[in-house]
C-alpha cells in the first residue's frame, strides 16, 4: 500500500497558512475546521507545518496567551514529507522516528495532501480486515480431499 492510496481515500481538501499570518488567525482555522495541522506555505513552496504541538508549546512559552505571535515563530520549519509513491511501511516508521503526527505529501515541489498518523493506522487496520476477510472466505472454500475422514465426517 502506498501513500496515493490514503490520499484516494482521503480526499484532496487542504488547510495551508502563511508564514507571516497571526497564529491566532490559524488557531481559528484549525478550530473552525477541526483539524490539527495546517501546512505553511510561501510563494507556492512548503515552509513549514503547524500543528497543535506547536501551538500548545508556543501558548505555554508566553505564558498561556498566543499574543501577537506569528505562525513563522511557532512553526516546524523542516517537516518530514514523502511522496505519494512511499510505501506505508516507509510512511509508519519515519512517523514513529520523528514522533510526527502529520506528514505533507509532496510531487516535486507540488503539495499533494497531508497525511496524518490516525490515517496510516486506519489505512493498516482496513488492510488487515480485508486480508482477514479473504483468508477466512479461502479457508471456508478449501476443497475437501475425497476419501478422507475429515471430509466424510462433515457430511
Amino acid at each position: 500500500m502506498k501513500v496515493s492510496d490514503i490520499l484516494r481515500v482521503k480526499g484532496n481538501t487542504l488547510f495551508t497558512v502563511t508564514p507571516n499570518q497571526p497564529l491566532a488567525e490559524a488557531v481559528a482555522v484549525m478550530a473552525e475546521h477541526d483539524i490539527g495541522s495546517l501546512v505553511v506555505m510561501e510563494h507556492g513552496d512548503l515552509v513549514g507545518m503547524l500543528t497543535f504541538r506547536e501551538v500548545i508549546q508556543a501558548v505555554v512559552r508566553n505564558q498561556g496567551s498566543i499574543g501577537s505571535m506569528t505562525v513563522r515563530g511557532v512553526m516546524d520549519d523542516h517537516p518530514l514529507t514523502c511522496t505519494p509513491g512511499t510505501e506505508m511501511d516507509e510512511v509508519r516508521r519515519m512517523m514513529l522516528e520523528r514522533h510526527a503526527r502529520y506528514m505533507p505529501v509532496m510531487s516535486a515541489r507540488t503539495l499533494m495532501g497531508v497525511i496524518s498518523f490516525y490515517d496510516v493506522a486506519k489505512a493498516v487496520v482496513d488492510s488487515q480486515d480485508f486480508e482477514n476477510r479473504m483468508l477466512k472466505a479461502y479457508i471456508r472454500d478449501w476443497p475437501a480431499e475425497a476419501g478422507s475422514d475429515e471430509a466424510t465426517s462433515r457430511t
